[in-house]
Parts: C-alpha cells; sequence; structure tokens
C-alpha cells in the first residue's frame, strides 16, 4: 500500500515504500474498508499541522465575549415566512428561518455586524446591529414590486439544506479575479479544483477537472439550460471570453449533485446565473494589461429600472494575448445584451450572447524530451519516423518549456457562438412558482492545418503524372468545419409551503451537428476543385428528461431529500468520417437517476448530512467514432455516489468535511491502445473507484486577516485494469495485466489556501496558494509517465478609491507563479514498441513562470 508522507525540504509528496502496484500488483487492497483506511491514511503530517493550526486559532478566537441573535422573520402583513436567508454580512455566519418563520444564531461574538435577511420576493432587509448583550430582533420583509431572477435557477440549485456538497460563488468573488482568464481559472481555488490552460497563462483553450473527474463528465448549465456540447459533452470556455463578467453567481456542486437538465452529472454540476436586474443605472469599464502582451477590455451598461417595469443591460468585450508558449497567440471577442419585463409576480427576459475566438493552436503540447533537453529522446522522434526531419531540427533549436510543433502561420483555430434564450417566470399565489425557458444556439467554426506529403488517396483523389512521373502526394492546407444548432425548452414547477419543497422539471433538447472537411489549397491539385469537400457527416441527438424533487422538514432539525430522474437519449450519425469510415449510428438510452439524502442539523452552529445518488452517462461522440471496429462497442457508464458531511460555523470560524464513496460500473477509460487510424481508444472497465474526504475551513484571525482553506485527500483506482501497447513489430498491441492501478489525472492531494489582509481600508492584500500532488498521465501507474506535483503561489492586490467624478475606481494587481514554479498541469501519451523496446510519444503543457496582469475598474 503506498502510504506518503509530507516532506517539508522538498515540497512533494514521496512514497514511504514502493508502490504495491509496481511491485506486487495481487497485493493492493480492494472494497470500500480498504478504500476508507486508504484515504485516512492519506491524511498526513501536513494535515494535522493545518488541522491543529486551525484549532489554535478557533479556541483563540472563540476567547472573545459571544451572544445569541434570535428573532422571526414576516412579511410586513404578518405572514410568516419559513426558508428566510439570514446572514451576517462578512462572516461564515448564517441560517434559514424554520417553518414558523423564527431563527436563531449563537455564539456570534461582540462586534458591530450588517444583518441580512432575504426571501424570493421580497426587498432584502439590512441592518447594523451591535452586539453587547443577547438580541432579538423581529424582521418585517417588504414586498419586492418586481420578482427577481433567483427563481431562474431555484430548480437546479442546491439549498442551504439539501445535502450535496456545494460551494456557490458570488458576483464580488468573481469580479475581484476577473482579469481575463477563463472560468476555470477563477474557479481554481474551490475544493476539488485543477484547471490547465493550452497556452500556459490561462487564456484561450483551457480545461478542469473536479475530484479528477474531466470536464466532459461535468454538467454545466446557464439559467438552467444547458451548456455543453451535446456531442462532446464538453464546454469549450474559449467560445465564451469574459462571459464571467456576465454571472451573478454560480454554484459548484460536487458529486453527482441535484438533477438537473442536459449531459450527466457524472462527477459535478456547475450553475450559472446571468445579471440579475440592478434598479439604477449603470456604466462601467474594466480594463486590464501584463504579461505575454495581455490585453483585456471590457464595456457596461445598465438602463436600471425603467417605468418600473423594464430593464436593458449590455456588454462588450475584447481580450487579446501572445501565449506563454510560442505562437499560441488568442483574439478573443464576446458581447451580452439582454432586456426584460419585469411585474410583482411576472419576469420575462430575452438574453442574447456570443463569442467568437481566433486562436493559434497549442494543443500538441511539448514532448518530454524536449521539456527534459534530452538529446537522445530527441533524436529517436526523429529515428522512429515521429518527427520529419524539419520537425526534429526545429525541436532541437527551441526553447524547451514554450516549444509549439506547430509553424504553419495559420495554424489556427476559428470558432463563433451564439445564444439566444427567453426566460419566463410566473408567480402563482403564495406558494407556487412557474418557469420556461426556449434556446437556441448556433456554432460555426473550423480549424485549419497545413499537411506535408499526404497521399493523395487518403483524400479520394486520383494520382496525377508528370511527364513520365506518377505523384501520388501533395503538401495540403485543410479545414475541418462544424457546422451545428442546439435549441429547446425547459420548465420547472416550485412549490413551497410550511415544511415541503417540491419541484417538478423537464427539459428537451436538440442538437443538430455538422462535421466536414475542405481542401483549400493543395501543391498539387488533382482532380479537386476549389475548396473541395472529401468528408462529410452529420450527428442528430435528442435528449429529453424530467424529474421531482421533494425536500420535507420532518422536523425543525432534520429534513429528507429524495429526487428521481428520467432521462432519454437518441443519437444518430450518418456519413463518412475524415478517414473514409462509415460512421452510421442510431443509439437509444433510457436512465432513471435516484438521488435520496437527509440532512440534519444538530444546533445553530453545527449541520450534517448524508446522501446516495445514481447516474448513468451515455457514449461521447469520439466513443463510437474512435472505437476500434472490431472490439466491443462502447456502452454506458453508471455512477454510485455516496456522501456524508459535516460543517461547525461561529461568526470567526467555520470548519466542514465531506467523505465521499464513487464507484463506477463500466466507466470508460483510456487502455493505452490505438485504432487502425491512430485514434485513442476509450474502453469500459468493470470496476472503478474515487473515494475521499475534502476538508474545507476558514477563520477571521482579526478584524483584518482572513484564512480559507481548503483541501482534498482521495484515492482513486481502476481494478484489474488491463494495458495495451502497440507493437510496431508485430503489427499488434501487447497486453499487460496491471491489477489494480490509479485513475489518470487525479491527484492524491489538492489544497488552497487564501490568505486575505486589510491593512488599511478598501486595500486587501491576498497570498492565494495552491498544491497539487503527481497525477498520472494514463492508466498505468508508471512512474515515467506522470506530471510532478507542484505548489504554485500567486499574490493578489486591489485597492478602491472613490473620488468625486465617479463613484468607484478599483486597482488591482495579480502576480501569479510568485515563485517561478516550473510546472505542468496537463499531457498526454502514446506508448509503443519498436526493435523490441518500449517507447513513448507524449505531449505535456508547461505553465508561465512568474507572470502578472494589472486591471483597473472604473463605476460611473
Amino acid at each position: 500500500m503506498n502510504f506518503r508522507i509530507w516532506n517539508f525540504n522538498k515540497a512533494e509528496i514521496i512514497p514511504s515504500e514502493p508502490d504495491a502496484v509496481s511491485t506486487d500488483a495481487g497485493k493492493v487492497y480492494t472494497g470500500i474498508h480498504s478504500c476508507l483506511i486508504g484515504y485516512l491514511l492519506t491524511i498526513n503530517l501536513f494535515t494535522m499541522r493545518i488541522l491543529f493550526l486551525l484549532l489554535a486559532i478557533f479556541i483563540a478566537t472563540s476567547n472573545f465575549a459571544q451572544y445569541s441573535i434570535e428573532g422571526k422573520v414576516t412579511s410586513k402583513n404578518g405572514e410568516i415566512l419559513p426558508g428566510a436567508s439570514i446572514i451576517l454580512e462578512g462572516t461564515t455566519l448564517g441560517t434559514v428561518s424554520n417553518s414558523e418563520g423564527n431563527f436563531e444564531l449563537k455564539n456570534v461574538p461582540e462586534k458591530t455586524y450588517i444583518l441580512k435577511a432575504s426571501f424570493i420576493g421580497y426587498v432584502t432587509y439590512q441592518k447594523e446591529i451591535q452586539l453587547k448583550t443577547n438580541l432579538k430582533i423581529n424582521i418585517e420583509l417588504e414586498e419586492d414590486a418586481v420578482l427577481t431572477e433567483e427563481v431562474f435557477v431555484q430548480a437546479t440549485r442546491a439549498g442551504r439544506k439539501t445535502p450535496v456538497a456545494s460551494s456557490t460563488i458570488s458576483k464580488e468573488e468573481i469580479a475581484k479575479n476577473n482579469l481575463g482568464q477563463d472560468i476555470p481559472y477563477l474557479l481554481n481555488t474551490t475544493p476539488s479544483f485543477v484547471s490547465s490552460s493550452d497556452a500556459g497563462a490561462g487564456v484561450g483553450y483551457t480545461n478542469f477537472r473536479i475530484r479528477g473527474t474531466d470536464a466532459n463528465r461535468i454538467n454545466v448549465t446557464v439559467n438552467g439550460i444547458p451548456l455543453n456540447d451535446s456531442e462532446s459533452h464538453g464546454v469549450y470556455w474559449v467560445n465564451m471570453p469574459d462571459f464571467s463578467s456576465s454571472i451573478e453567481n454560480l454554484q459548484v456542486q460536487r458529486g453527482v449533485g441535484t438533477s438537473t437538465h442536459g449531459a450527466a452529472a457524472f462527477g459535478a454540476t456547475i450553475n450559472m446565473q446571468t445579471n440579475a436586474l440592478r434598479k439604477d443605472a449603470y456604466a462601467e469599464y474594466s480594463g486590464a494589461t501584463g504579461s505575454f502582451n495581455t490585453w483585456k477590455n471590457t464595456v457596461r451598461v445598465g438602463s436600471g429600472l425603467l417605468g418600473d417595469h423594464f430593464s436593458f443591460d449590455a456588454r462588450l468585450s475584447k481580450i487579446s494575448t501572445d501565449g506563454f508558449i510560442d505562437r499560441a497567440y488568442s483574439d478573443l471577442k464576446s458581447y451580452f445584451v439582454s432586456g426584460g419585463y419585469y411585474a410583482k409576480n411576472t419576469i420575462l427576459k430575452l438574453n442574447l450572447f456570443s463569442g467568437s475566438e481566433h486562436t493559434y493552436q497549442a494543443w500538441n503540447g511539448v514532448p518530454s524530451v524536449r521539456l527534459n533537453d534530452d538529446a537522445e529522446g530527441m533524436k529517436e522522434y526523429l529515428d522512429n519516423w515521429l518527427y520529419s526531419e524539419k520537425e526534429y531540427e526545429e525541436m532541437v533549436n527551441s526553447d524547451s518549456r514554450t516549444y509549439n510543433i506547430y509553424t504553419y502561420e495559420n495554424e489556427t483555430d476559428n470558432y463563433q457562438q451564439d445564444h439566444y434564450q427567453l426566460l419566463f417566470s410566473q408567480q402563482f399565489g403564495e406558494y407556487i412558482n412557474f418557469n420556461a425557458a426556449l434556446h437556441y444556439t448556433y456554432g460555426r467554426g473550423y480549424y485549419e492545418q497545413y499537411k506535408e506529403d499526404k497521399d493523395f488517396a487518403a483524400y479520394g483523389l486520383e494520382n496525377i503524372t508528370i511527364g513520365e512521373e506518377v505523384i501520388e502526394s501533395t503538401d495540403l492546407v485543410r479545414q475541418k468545419w462544424l457546422d451545428n444548432d442546439f435549441y429547446g425548452a425547459t420548465f420547472s414547477l416550485n412549490y413551497l409551503k410550511d415544511k415541503s419543497d417540491f419541484t417538478l422539471g423537464a427539459g428537451w433538447n436538440k442538437y443538430d451537428g455538422r462535421h466536414f472537411g475542405n481542401i483549400i489549397w493543395a501543391q498539387y491539385a488533382s482532380n479537386g476543385e476549389k475548396d473541395y469537400e472529401w468528408y462529410r457527416n452529420e450527428g442528430v441527438k435528442t435528449d429529453y428528461n424530467i424529474y421531482a424533487k421533494y425536500n420535507y422538514a420532518l422536523t425543525e432539525a432534520i429534513n429528507l431529500y429524495a429526487d428521481v430522474q428520467y432521462r432519454n437519449i437518441l443519437y444518430t450519425i450518418e456519413g463518412i468520417d475524415d478517414d473514409y469510415r462509415d460512421l452510421t449510428l442510431n443509439r437509444d438510452f433510457d436512465f432513471i437517476n435516484p438521488k435520496l439524502g437527509i440532512f440534519y442539523q444538530l444546533n445553530s452552529n453545527s449541520k450534517a448530512y448524508a446522501s446516495w445518488a445514481i447516474a448513468n452517462r451515455e457514449p461521447n461522440r469520439s466513443n463510437y467514432t474512435d472505437a476500434d471496429s472490431e472490439e466491443e462497442e462502447p456502452t454506458a457508464e453508471t455512477l454510485n455516489d455516496f456522501e456524508v458531511g459535516y460543517t461547525f460555523q461561529t461568526s470567526t470560524f467555520t470548519i466542514g468535511a465531506n467523505a465521499y464513496y464513487m464507484t463506477y460500473k463500466d466507466q470508460l477509460i483510456l487502455t493505452g491502445e490505438l485504432n487502425d487510424v491512430g485514434a485513442p481508444i476509450m474502453a469500459n472497465v468493470d470496476d472503478s473507484y474515487r473515494t475521499g474526504i475534502e476538508i474545507m475551513a476558514g477563520a477571521q484571525i482579526l478584524s483584518n486577516l482572513k484564512w480559507d482553506v481548503n483541501a482534498t485527500f482521495s484515492q482513486n483506482k481502476i481494478m484489474n485494469f488491463t494495458e495495451y501497447v502497440d507493437n510496431w513489430d508485430t503489427g499488434e498491441a501487447n497486453s499487460y495485466e496491471l491489477g489494480t492501478t490509479n485513475i489518470a489525472f487525479s491527484p492524491n492531494v489538492i489544497a488552497n489556501s487564501i490568505l486575505s489582509y486589510e491593512p488599511i481600508p478598501f486595500f486587501n492584500l491576498s497570498l492565494v496558494s495552491q498544491f497539487v500532488s503527481k497525477q498520472y498521465i494514463d492508466n498505468s501507474s508508471n512512474d515515467d509517465i506522470a506530471l510532478d506535483a507542484y505548489f504554485v503561489n500567486n499574490i493578489r492586490a486591489s485597492y478602491k478609491i472613490h473620488p468625486s467624478f465617479v463613484k468607484e475606481i478599483e486597482f488591482t494587481l495579480l502576480v501569479n507563479n510568485l515563485l517561478n514554479e516550473t510546472y505542468e498541469t496537463n499531457a498526454w501519451v502514446y506508448s509503443y514498441i519498436f526493435g523490441g523496446e518500449r517507447f513513448k510519444m507524449d505531449g505535456y503543457y508547461p505553465q508561465a513562470g512568474t507572470n502578472f496582469l494589472f486591471g483597473v475598474n472604473i463605476k460611473f
């Protein structure tokens, strides 16, 4: 068993004994009990020191005089408002009113606070209180003249008493980090979250994983409308530059989470709400500049509430950068326009938003032999026909960390995606709310590539004869296109009264994607015409789901939760692929996804929950198109997710833990094998699991000093894994029975820290740190095929001023990778046997050294 300890001198995770997988695959532990032992043993000396320090801080901060705040929340006409949210602003302390409208906050230190109470359909209550003794206060909320937009995400959000591991990030938290980097980088310090950037600096193509789960298994919605691409299941954030400037808030649910629309939530859910109504007119400009010639310019304007019913908002953004990797530039543009009608019981809102991207390709990564200045290894790339003579010379003469194999001037990716959302909400009486949405997304674009010495036959072209010479190949420039439509409707009916909170929801969505390729230039044209099309296929996918959720307050302390979803998917493909394979496919899936949970409010400071959920996921497009025609076709995956959590909080300290056990049936994983045209194959494995514990803590150490930390300790295993390695000598694949191995890209430790200090009013200084332990690049648990652990520190400083000529000016400086850590966050690998030896071809994605972004935000 691979127990691990923290080495403070080397700042890395090291094995205390040889890895069990490499020494005796038959002696590895199995079963849930061994899993729990495994990850508990992973809570090492480093973790214990953090926990003891947090305990010391808690003891210190709890030695102040403490009082209680209790009261009742009603409307102006005396109606009881159960489920109202009550918080002390700037603290971790909050609660909700019970079925009688009563609430209580205990162990609150003596201090001045801003007490806030909110409830859908009512104006938020806000009052400054000076706590010097126990306080009793009755809160009367005034009915809002207009319905608020929280209703659009109410059906898919986890509430305070929903037994789900979740984190909600506010507009203010998003804004303070938004200097042009993509959304995955803005979420990088949330629990179990790891982000990566192809260009190395967070702008351009970025991706992320949560609990080791890749992005095409993570459900993403905007206002409850699916955002994941229906075929790949992924979200390409590069198509939505600066979308974070139009987000009111977002929620990350880890694990299966609550039922939602679109792609299966197979490891996490990200639920975004766009800008809510601002009743006063506004105008804002935000700009940023920094390393790698990075520039960001954003303008936002809004009309405020006109004639008590209408509001209009708009945003225009442009982001550009040269990127850290050679030629990995990005030119990104986007807009967001919204208009709404608001009444006391009605909202009708139209959102239009679009993003276009022009990026130079940095998809291939940097070979490890180039990263390590391995001259012999680079020569093997030439000797084994992996690289041409020209590519080899360029690699040898390049910078080891910024090398990019692509040199053709227009080796770019170009795509635009337009979104249209019509949102409607109607309040019927006191207890029932109805939401509905229509949506349409149009995407189109291509990536362009220069290809040398390609056979005419591979493109359906004829050989040509010049004189007596028969020419069978040509250099060419090709474009691979995707042109697609995605449209549908969603609705939810929400009932909230006394002890019952019930939601009925459904969605119907259809995707039509057209894939085709054009040759736009060739050294020898053969019989091809201008923009010759050599392949075309079309994928059509219809996704229907219906779900019901019920949260019942059994007692004042205990809430029971039940959630069940039925989902049907019809997926067809017609046409040929770029290698002329017939892609004809017709598949039909029916899934039932149940969820059960219990929430227990032990007292005003402590709460606990437990839950169980099932999720099913269909294979994505590439699982089908890249499958070996001679092997068994991929099938759907099933996840059983068990979670328990506990949180203790006071006004100055909070600590919580969430333990999870996620066991998979038929999980699709990379086998190491390639199909007959060189694409990596994913195959189902019978049994695999992820198990771990997430710890979240925060302390208001001083009135101007705050520390927030979170850490995940996990074990992620495949049982009885068989690795396949292509044997170029025999034309077959060698198989290796490896027993229990680690799931690729699943670090055993992820830890984040944010230490914030405010030495003077309006000036904030934060040290933001992240540690990620070693990650295997494939599923073989081979230590030579892994990403090294890394520990990265960033500093963020912000200062606000309030001059007479504008409302506010905020300056922000972000210094990334302060200590110039050399690290990579993502990679790929292909292993093969040639001449009786085993070799590998790979690509790593180096991240930038010390770099900075400086921004200014002006509110008029």
